[in-house]
């Protein structure tokens, strides 16, 4: 037995060293194109002299360019073509994501409207039923637009007769749409078409609608060129669009964005002014004086961030943080809107931030957020409480769609275990039925969900979200991806993902950090994170990093950071402030030279958020994290996959191509850079499900690759 027991112990070591030894993958070696550096090429900045040797990758359309971004993918494809479970997590995403999805249905003009993928379909398809059990219809179906469903549905908008319909598409993923027109009865299209619309909504009138547009700009520069002078117009249907209408324009202001709305009752005309990410001006136009009568101003200033819940003869209802950090819902008098004395509550502020208010079946339907999950309280037109929602778990909860004469309302809800259901609810008696529920094959019991709190480093207490597999051991050993965002006043709330399935099933921790500059907690909280206050930002994300490793969640061996947009610029900045602390980086279409970001496309707009590199306060705070100018000489940096694509015009490409080429050119150590550009792709909005599916193929085969993992997935 002695022996027996010996011989079985030397073929266990022996058995867990193989496995040890197998359980490392190679490294795959990579050789980098070479990257013409233009050592001429310097700015100086308020004394300080800043190189910039690639910025002739700003030119994204010049042969030169185009030549090296083929060079890139081809090194990114052939390293992720080596990953010898890609094609299975393929496999895996496509079963998953093969099942139906709708949108909440909403009544405009004597119509409902859903939209619908069958599972695999590129773009979703607009349906219209005229009740809730008649048979749909097809209305308008984006896949038929174009062959490699990259061109999508960008907004809808009814006319009040329930007549015609005006929709926007765009294409490639730019931000740039065509608003047609199409008649609800038949299908039929309009002759009716306005080109280079872009961040406009679309709001009827009679018969017509109100638009806002930018000059068309000169071939070449439509995906870089700066958005300057946007106005509004109105276009009556059958007429030209050069006889639109000029309803507003400010020359003397070029970078102020203008955005129209109608009222319900298309009683007055709402613009809404911007300079900026934040704060807006108001105007009233009362459009029973006509669509020439002057505009009231109501706000007159970019101090606060306000929008116009509702209107009626004599009053505006007003949600706003002006007076109230967490926002407030008042009532304005319209003939002294200027007057803030003559303003009254009628949902004052509370603890829990107000994200929202909806008129609907004669009462006000309010959305809260508390602690970045959703809370919904129901009151009467008069400020009145009537009841609160009950919601299934800690989750976030749609905008409600119904009207407010409508006593049916419809919402959907999701956390990260909770796929996104769709709830009928009547305003009149609370009461709640499930309306469609998802049949995505994923069960919900396997998995946990937990909120903690941890400090920053000034102390500050974060909430943080870990969703995993039960039964995982906090032994360190986990995969974990943390995700942040941490700007522009935009909450971070629970949200599934199919993407995520596949990583969650492996055993794969995923977190997110609900990080100052965020709106969780109102304005106080975002401008914590903001400006000079930026850095805040990134030390919220190392917190959480470390938290995380504390707590034997994971370690620095087993950590991936992802985000995107201001996201993205979150993990250049982290990665090059603490290279030590993470394996895997991805920061995707991000923001990564800090010093160059207003001068392109809608760049400016973030000023108000960053600050810029015109002001020397702002020049000397930004080059402290700007991720491009922070690559040092000789650092083993994380194991980088920048991601971008070739049509956004938001943040433009020319971020990732300089930060991809600086990082390959001073990174020392085995651990891949590589930058992934889609082709006929833009900032997310509208990709086709099978470019979504390709990259997050190639997203996590890169991160359980470089985080060591073993996937296993189950046949199809």
């Amino acid at each position: 037995m002695k022996h027996l027991y010996l011989a079985a112990t030397i073929v266990s070591i022996i058995s867990v060293k193989c496995q040890q030894n197998k359980a490392h993958y190679p490294v795959i070696r990579v050789t980098y194109p070479d990257t013409y550096r233009d050592s001429s090429q310097e700015h100086s900045y308020f004394g300080t002299k800043i190189a910039d040797p690639y910025r002739w990758l700003e030119d994204d359309r010049s042969k030169e360019t185009t030549q090296w971004v083929d060079a890139q993918n081809n090194v990114t494809y052939g390293y992720l073509k080596q990953i010898p479970f890609r094609d299975s997590i393929r496999n895996r995403l496509t079963n998953i994501w093969n099942y139906p999805k709708y949108s909440t249905p909403f009544r405009e003009g004597g119509w409902y409207f859903f939209f619908k993928n069958d599972g695999l379909q590129n773009q979703s398809v607009l349906y219209i039923q005229k009740n809730l059990d008649d048979e749909p219809r097809i209305l308008i179906d984006p896949n038929t637009l174009s062959k490699d469903g990259t061109t999508s549905l960008s907004a809808f908008s009814v006319s009040k007769n329930g007549q015609y319909a005006a929709y926007s598409i765009s294409e490639g993923g730019s931000d740039w749409n065509t608003i047609r027109v199409i008649t609800l009865s038949d299908g039929k299209e309009m002759p009716d078409v306005v080109s280079w619309v872009k961040f406009s909504g679309i709001s009827w009138y009679k018969d017509g609608f109100f638009y806002s547009k930018f000059p068309t700009p000169l071939k070449g520069d439509e995906l870089k060129s700066s958005n300057r002078f946007q106005k509004v117009y109105y276009h009556q249907l059958g007429q030209p669009t050069s006889a639109d209408r000029l309803i507003f324009e400010d020359p003397e202001n070029p970078f102020h964005g203008h955005y129209a709305s109608v009222t319900e009752d298309e009683q007055y005309l709402i613009l809404s002014i911007s300079k900026g990410t934040y704060g807006n001006k108001i105007y009233v136009k009362d459009l029973k004086k006509g669509i020439d009568a002057p505009f009231i101003k109501v706000i007159d200033d970019f101090e606060n961030e306000s929008s116009i819940a509702d209107a009626d003869q004599e009053f505006l209802y007003a949600f706003t943080n002006i007076g109230a950090k967490k926002y407030r819902l008042v009532k304005i008098p319209i003939e002294q809107a200027h007057d803030r004395n003559r303003w009254q509550d009628v949902i004052p502020e509370s603890e829990d931030v107000l994200t929202g208010v909806y008129s609907n079946g004669g009462k006000w339907v309010a959305n809260y957020m508390k602690d970045a999950s959703s809370v919904v309280r129901i009151h009467e037109k008069d400020g009145q409480f009537v009841r609160k929602l009950d919601l299934p778990s800690m989750g976030t909860i749609s905008a409600f769609s119904g009207r407010k004469e409508d006593d049916t309302a419809f919402y959907s809800f999701t956390s990260f275990a909770y796929p996104p259901t769709i709830f009928q609810y009547r305003i009149s008696d609370g009461k709640t039925s499930e309306f469609r529920k998802s049949e995505i094959k994923f069960n919900p019991e396997h998995f946990v969900v937990k909120q903690v709190f941890y400090k920053s480093k000034d102390g500050t207490k974060i909430p943080m979200f870990i969703v995993h597999k039960k039964g995982i051991r906090k032994d360190g050993n986990n995969p974990l991806l943390l995700y942040g965002y941490g700007g522009f006043d935009i909450s971070i709330l629970p949200s599934f993902s199919i993407s995520n399935i596949v990583f969650l099933e492996q055993g794969g921790i995923y977190a997110v950090a609900n990080l100052r500059g965020g709106g969780e907690y109102g304005e106080d909280w975002h401008k914590a994170g903001m400006l000079l206050n930026k850095q805040n930002v990134f030390d919220d994300f190392i917190a959480a990093a470390e938290y995380l490793i504390d707590e034997k969640y994971t370690q620095p061996a087993k950590l991936a950071v992802h985000g995107r947009s201001n996201g993205g610029l979150l993990v250049g900045a982290v990665m090059t402030q603490r290279p030590d602390l993470f394996k895997v980086a991805v920061p995707a279409v991000g923001v990564l030279d800090m010093l160059r970001y207003h001068l392109f496309t809608i760049g400016h707009a973030w000023g108000v958020e960053y600050g810029t590199s015109d002001d020397s306060l702002h020049f000397r705070n930004l080059l402290t994290y700007s991720p491009l100018h922070n690559i040092k000489e000789g650092i083993n940096y994380p194991a980088t996959m920048v991601m971008t694509a070739d049509h956004d015009d938001r943040v433009v490409p020319a971020h990732s191509f300089k930060f991809a080429a600086t990082l390959q050119a001073k990174h020392q150590g085995d651990n891949p850079v590589l930058i992934r550009v889609d082709t006929q792709a833009g900032h997310g909005a509208g990709k086709s499900t099978s470019m979504l599916i390709e990259e997050s193929t190639d997203f996590w085969s890169f991160i359980m690759y470089n985080l060591n993992m073993h996937p296993r997935f189950p046949q199809p």
